[in-house]
């Protein structure tokens, strides 16, 4: 059996065919559609007669299927039910933790993340930033839909239904009069948060609801194309300038799509 050991830890060891195996169902894993064995193996990076062996054995234990007709191979029944278990053990606000911790100390920023609770944006966790940073934002504390940058985060790609479910309870910041609109009158006040996505990936607010301050929101969305969360990166406008191309803007987008890959997300393409 060939083994190796691991560069950050001596006393232990790897089992070196099960890493270059491995190529393989990761390669399974990144297409939509089934692979021939040459075009399979040359994403693993191995000879199709290498690659054979591993298949035939992955093939017996249900990880992988092969189509009799075509001779292509895709993941196999066993692979599903990994890939399952692992989305129903996964919870998007622990993956998201480091992401965002990560993110506070590069910037040296506050940064926040939010879910949709009942009551709309609602902050589950606020990391302070390096200086002194004057803000009501604490883990419970419900945002405001329309005036802040964690409110337009989820109204950019929130379903309407879900939006009006909140509105209609009349809890969120600043928009008792939403509460009374129409389906189609909402659609219009959500419009300008859809293109602003749309157009920036990512939500901000200038000077407001705090002046002298400036966010950036970004969604991260789960493996069924669903919003897991917000991220917002807030602080001073002397640090965080509010242009579009800010590096600021372009941080909180790095880590709402590193939360949403490690949460099985796939952007169309």
């Amino acid at each position: 059996m060939d083994t190796q050991e691991d560069g950050g830890d001596k006393t232990q060891r790897a089992v070196q065919s099960v890493e270059v195996g491995g190529r393989l169902l990761l390669a399974l894993a990144h297409r939509l559609e089934p692979m021939s064995l040459k075009d399979l193996a040359a994403s693993a990076a191995l000879p199709p007669s290498r690659a054979h062996p591993y298949l035939v054995s992955y093939g017996r234990l249900g990880l992988v299927s092969q189509d009799n007709a075509t001779g292509r191979y895709a993941l196999g029944p066993a692979a599903l039910q990994l890939g399952l278990t692992a989305l129903h053990q996964y919870d998007p606000v622990r993956a998201a933790g480091p992401v965002a911790e990560a993110l506070a100390t590069d910037t040296g920023q506050a940064v926040a993340l939010a879910v949709w609770g009942n009551f709309g944006p609602t902050v589950i966790r606020m990391i302070d930033a390096r200086q002194p940073l004057h803000v009501t934002m604490r883990a419970g504390t419900v945002m405001s839909l329309f005036d802040t940058a964690t409110g337009r985060a989820f109204a950019g790609v929130l379903r309407t239904e879900r939006i009006a479910d909140a509105l209609a309870g009349d809890s969120l910041g600043g928009s008792g009069s939403a509460a009374r609109l129409s389906a189609t009158s909402l659609r219009t006040k959500l419009q300008p948060a859809r293109d602003e996505l749309a157009s920036h990936g990512c939500a901000r607010a200038v000077g407001r609801p705090i002046p002298g301050v400036n966010a950036f929101s970004a969604p991260a969305f789960g493996h069924d194309g669903e919003p897991a969360l917000v991220i917002t990166l807030l602080g001073h406008q002397d640090h965080v300038p509010s242009a579009w191309s800010s590096p600021m803007a372009a941080a909180v987008k790095r880590a709402a799509a590193e939360i949403s890959a490690q949460l099985g997300y796939r952007p169309l393409t």
